[in-house]
Order: C-alpha cells, then sequence, then structure tokens
C-alpha cells in the first residue's frame, strides 16, 4: 500500500527536508526564518505561535555546544599561528640556523604546511561524513598536541644523526612534524564547518559564522605578534618555578592543542553515530559525489566561488602589500604587515556587525554590496599608493567589505548543504581555498612586475565586482525557479 504525500511527509518529515535541500528548494528567504524541523506535534493539539528569533552574537553565546565549539577554536587557532613562530624558534636555537637564512628554511617549512592541504583537503572531507564528527575534533587535536609534545624526544635522537644533502637531521624532523600536523588539520576543518549548523540554529547562523570569523582573524593578527612573547614568557615561568624542563614552547603550543581537544568532549553534536548499513561506497565515488552535488546545486557552487576569488583577491594582496609598502611615505618595506593588520582589522569589525545587523539583508544582497565595497577598495589604493593613511583607510575598508562576501556565503554553503554531504562539500572547500591561496602568491608578483602594481589592483577590483554580481544573478534567478516549482 503506497503512502501519499502528506503521510509520508508526516511519518518521515526529515526525508522531506533533505530531498527539497538536494533538489534546490530551498530559497534563500528562508535564512531569516528560525530552524525549528526536529520538534512534530502531535495530532490534537494545536501549535505554540513562534517566538521571533532572537538576534545578534547573545543567543550564540548562550548555546553551550557552540561555546564549546568556539572555545576549542580559540585554541586550536593560537597554537596553529604560534606553532609557525615555534618552528622558527627551534630552527635558530635547536638547529644553529643563522639568522639571514631563517626565512629560505621558514619557506620550506611553510610548504609542509601547505603540501597536505592540496592533496588531502577533499579526502578529508569524504571521511569526516563517515565518521562521527565530534571523534574528528577532538582526535585530530590531541594528536597533534602529542606530535608537537614529542619534537623535543625526537630531535634529541636525532642530533647525533649524520646530515643528509648537508641539512641537519633535525631539520627533516621539524618538517615531517609539520607535515602531519597539517595533515591532521585536514580533517579538523572540515569537521569544524559542519558541526557549525548541526549546533546552532539556521536563524543564528550567520551570528555564529561572524564569531567564528572573527575568533579567526584576531588569531592571525595577534596569534604571530604575541607568538614569540607567549614562548618566552613560558620557558620564564619553567625557571621560575624551579622545573628544569627544556621543551617548554613546546609544552605551550601542544598544550594548546591538547586544551582544545579537551574542550570540545563538552561538545554535543546530535548526530547519528551509527554506522551505515549496506557496503560502503569507495572514496572516488564519494568524492564524485560531492562534485555531482555542487554541480546541480547553482548557489552553493556560486557561493564556494565567490569564496575562492575572495581568498584569492587576498592571497595576491599579502604580494603586493610589499610592493605598496615600498610606495607609501613613511613606511618601510619589511613595515608592510601594517597593512595586512589593518584588513585583518576591518574583518573582524564587518564580522561583529554582520553578527548583529546582518539577518535583515539576504545573503547574495550582502555578498553583493560586499563585493562592490571590495572593488572600491582595490580602486582606491590604486589611487592612494602615496598617501599612508588613506592606503590603510582602503585596506581597513577592503577587509570589512570582505566579511560581507565570507560570511553570508558560508553561511549560505552551511545552510543548504544536507548533513550528509556536508564533509564533502567543505573538504572541497578547504582545498580549493587552499589553492586559491597558493596560485596568486606566486602569479601577483610577475603580474605586478610586467603590467605594474595600478592596473593589477584594476584587475582584482574587476574580477570580485564580476563574481559578486554573478553571484547575486544566480541566487535571485534559482530563488525564483524554486518559487515558481513550489507553486
Amino acid at each position: 500500500m503506497r503512502l501519499s504525500e502528506s503521510e509520508q511527509a508526516r511519518k518521515h518529515p526529515s526525508k522531506k527536508k533533505s530531498s527539497s535541500v538536494a533538489n534546490g528548494s530551498y530559497r534563500e528567504e528562508d535564512q531569516l526564518k528560525p530552524a525549528n524541523t526536529n520538534e512534530l506535534q502531535p495530532d490534537g493539539m494545536e501549535e505554540a505561535p513562534a517566538e521571533p528569533p532572537r538576534r545578534g552574537f547573545l543567543p550564540v553565546l548562550e548555546n553551550r555546544n557552540f561555546l564549546a565549539l568556539w572555545s576549542g577554536q580559540l585554541f586550536s587557532q593560537l597554537a596553529d599561528k604560534v606553532y609557525l613562530v615555534l618552528m622558527v624558534i627551534l630552527m635558530e636555537t635547536r638547529l644553529g640556523v643563522p639568522k639571514e637564512q631563517t626565512s629560505v628554511w621558514a619557506s620550506a617549512i611553510m610548504i609542509a604546511f601547505t603540501i597536505p592541504a592540496v592533496l588531502f583537503g577533499s579526502l578529508a572531507g569524504v571521511f569526516v561524513d563517515r565518521w562521527p564528527k565530534k571523534a574528528v575534533l577532538v582526535i585530530t587535536n590531541l594528536l597533534r598536541g602529542a606530535l608537537v609534545l614529542a619534537v623535543p624526544t625526537l630531535l634529541w635522537i636525532g642530533q647525533d644523526w649524520n646530515p643528509i644533502y648537508g641539512i641537519p637531521m633535525g631539520f627533516y624532523i621539524l618538517w615531517g612534524i609539520t607535515f602531519l600536523v597539517s595533515t591532521l588539520t585536514q580533517f579538523f576543518a572540515p569537521a569544524e564547518q559542519a558541526v557549525i549548523p548541526l549546533v546552532v540554529k539556521r536563524g543564528n547562523l550567520l551570528s555564529a559564522n561572524s564569531l567564528y570569523t572573527t575568533t579567526m582573524m584576531a588569531s592571525l593578527i595577534f596569534g604571530f605578534a604575541v607568538g614569540d612573547p607567549l614562548l618566552t614568557f613560558t620557558d620564564t615561568l619553567m625557571a621560575r618555578l624551579g622545573i628544569g624542563w627544556d621543551f617548554g614552547k613546546e609544552l605551550a603550543v601542544g598544550g594548546s592543542y591538547a586544551i582544545a581537544g579537551l574542550l570540545l568532549l563538552l561538545l554535543n553534536t546530535g548526530e547519528n553515530t551509527e554506522p551505515p548499513k549496506g557496503e560502503t561506497p569507495h572514496v572516488l565515488s564519494d568524492l564524485r559525489d560531492g562534485l555531482r552535488y555542487l554541480k546541480h546545486q547553482p548557489r552553493v557552487r556560486n557561493a564556494l566561488i565567490q569564496l575562492v576569488i575572495l581568498f584569492s583577491v587576498f592571497a595576491a594582496l599579502t604580494v603586493l602589500a610589499v610592493r605598496l609598502a615600498e610606495t607609501l611615505p613613511g613606511l618601510k618595506t619589511s613595515q608592510f604587515g601594517f597593512l595586512l593588520a589593518a584588513g585583518g582589522v576591518g574583518m573582524a569589525a564587518g564580522a561583529a556587525i554582520l553578527g548583529h545587523w546582518g539577518q535583515i539583508f539576504t545573503h547574495s544582497r550582502l555578498s553583493l554590496y560586499g563585493s562592490a565595497g571590495v572593488a572600491a577598495s582595490l580602486v582606491g589604493l590604486s589611487v592612494f599608493t602615496n598617501n599612508l593613511w588613506m592606503a590603510l583607510l582602503m585596506t581597513t575598508l577592503l577587509g570589512g567589505c570582505g566579511a560581507m562576501v565570507a560570511i553570508p556565503m558560508q553561511t549560505s554553503i552551511q545552510a543548504e548543504t544536507p548533513e550528509e554531504m556536508r564533509g564533502k562539500v567543505f573538504g572541497l572547500q578547504n582545498n580549493a581555498v587552499n589553492i586559491a591561496l597558493s596560485l596568486p602568491l606566486a602569479l601577483a608578483g610577475v603580474a605586478e612586475t610586467w603590467l605594474g602594481l595600478e592596473p593589477v589592483l584594476i584587475s582584482l577590483a574587476i574580477i570580485t565586482i564580476a563574481g559578486g554580481f554573478l553571484n547575486w544573478y544566480i541566487s535571485g534567478t534559482g530563488s525564483a525557479m524554486s518559487t515558481q516549482a513550489d507553486k
């Protein structure tokens, strides 16, 4: 006996929801509605009037599960940034690398951090969908902490080994540890993104992502700055306590990863942890499913493209900032970091504003406004290449407008992607973004040499506004088509 559609919806409401998301019938207007799909009213009972959703950061911070996730992110992000500072210090103090050669050796460590992101980013997302996400978050942090804590012992073991091709064995150990830490990060990143919509209501996703982005940018701005003082303070504290350990720095970084893992034990994702029945599909088959999903979901695909464009622009600016610092009066070339810090401050401020008031706009409209602002800021930078304060203002505005693109697009991907596909999609996103961060680093300098600074900035502005307009158009077209299909 076949069930009618209404009976099927009553007996299997989750199936109806998943199919609507997979078929693209989710409308962007739904982002303003609170998620309440997990509760069904018994027959014969009247539904209680829905309370208006609370906006801003307060309802998100009152969510204990998100608070556990966010606290874990704080320690994990800080450890990620201070880890690179630790590697530089160890190369100078343990390996005896001359200071004038430190940048070359540090570049090799950065390559070890980048390779896993390109090789394993997409594959990691496939496994994140198969494994309990809480377990992935906890285990990856604890393993990263254990790897960092093992560094002193491994360096002690390898100190008497002969160099290979003139390079001390200790460097190969640091390179290998970095590779493994980065590989574990490829599993942590998509799991973290996939958990956010599991513990946060849809109406609060924008605020949650704003807080997430604010934390990420704060760790990026201050992580490198406080890295050296923090590690020095740890060694000083060990000495004053009379502890004769010579690995206080490693304890600080490894301990931060471990604390993140322990905090994430408090997380309750509510996900189904039962293993799927039947034969497990091949990894490449799951990867094709993720690509196929993006192919048939234009709004999700275009949001991903929008993020790739934005991160490509930011990566190019990290190179162009060096050249811009040369042209700005009152700023040394080595002080190009002030320009990047101004952009980070702008992004953090933009994220905070979005968290409180961004819900009154649709995601595609926010992205369009943000893209226009980023493009205008890039044009402004091309005009004020000889004015320090205006250049700082333009980079601050660029960061703020960049938040208007990044956060709504990330929220759209989370809201429109069904739970069983999130790991794959976020793995592909992680892979694409890391490639987008790598290629401009190599191409931007060449383009600036051939074309000049101003034409390159104008070109980036054109690419940015074109991507924003395309996303706005596709989102509007998709919503219109979905509305017609629902009638």
